[in-house]
C-alpha cells in the first residue's frame, strides 16, 4: 500500500546564502504552521547545512528544491539538486573549519541519506514529527544553539518559487 504524504510543501530555489536564510524562514513557518514547533531548531539547522553543501559543492548549477513532508509522526526534509556525485561525510580534524554538515545532519536526525535520481541526486533526513502532548524540548538538538534567521537580501535572480499541497507557505 502506497500512502500519500498527509502534509507536504516544496520550495525551488537557488542554494545562495541570501536564499539560505529565507529558506530557513520558510520551513520554521511551515512547522509552525503544521505545529510542529519543536521540530524548528533541528530542521532549519538541517536545512541550513543541505544547502550550503549544494551552495559550496554543487554543479553545473545551484539550482535544487526543499522538501518537507509528514507521513506517520515523521517529518522528512530532503534536498534535490542537479549533481549526480553523491555526498560522503568529510573527516574533519579539530581544528577543520568545515567539512561537519553531514555528521551534524546524522547526529541531529532518525535517519539521513542520500539516492541518485535521473537529474541529480536527493539528499535527506527525518525527525520524529509528536504531537504536542508527546514532544520534549530540545530533544534533538540538546545542547546546540537554535537556529536565528539570516538577513535577507534580495537579488533580481534566483527568486524562491513555493508550492504547497494542503499547507500555507508564508
Amino acid at each position: 500500500m502506497i500512502r500519500q504524504p498527509s502534509r507536504h510543501c516544496a520550495v525551488e530555489l537557488q542554494a545562495l546564502p541570501a536564499r539560505i536564510g529565507q529558506m530557513r524562514r520558510i520551513v520554521s513557518a511551515q512547522l509552525r504552521y503544521w505545529r510542529l514547533d519543536a521540530l524548528i531548531d533541528a530542521a532549519t539547522l538541517g536545512v541550513t547545512e543541505l544547502l550550503a553543501n549544494v551552495h559550496q559543492h554543487a554543479v553545473p548549477s545551484k539550482q535544487c528544491t526543499v522538501e518537507l513532508s509528514v507521513l506517520l509522526d515523521q517529518l522528512t526534509v530532503s534536498v534535490r539538486d542537479f549533481d549526480p556525485r553523491l555526498p560522503q561525510p568529510a573527516a574533519a580534524g579539530p581544528l577543520d573549519i568545515g567539512g561537519r554538515g553531514l555528521i551534524l545532519i546524522a547526529e541531529l536526525s532518525e535517519s539521513w541519506g542520500a539516492r541518485p535520481e535521473d537529474s541529480g541526486k536527493v539528499v535527506w533526513f527525518t525527525l520524529p514529527a509528536l504531537g504536542p502532548a508527546r514532544q520534549e524540548p530540545g530533544h534533538a538538538l540538546a545542547g546546540l544553539p537554535s537556529a536565528s534567521p539570516e538577513a535577507e537580501h534580495t537579488e533580481a535572480s534566483g527568486g524562491v518559487r513555493t508550492a504547497a499541497r494542503g499547507a500555507h507557505v508564508g
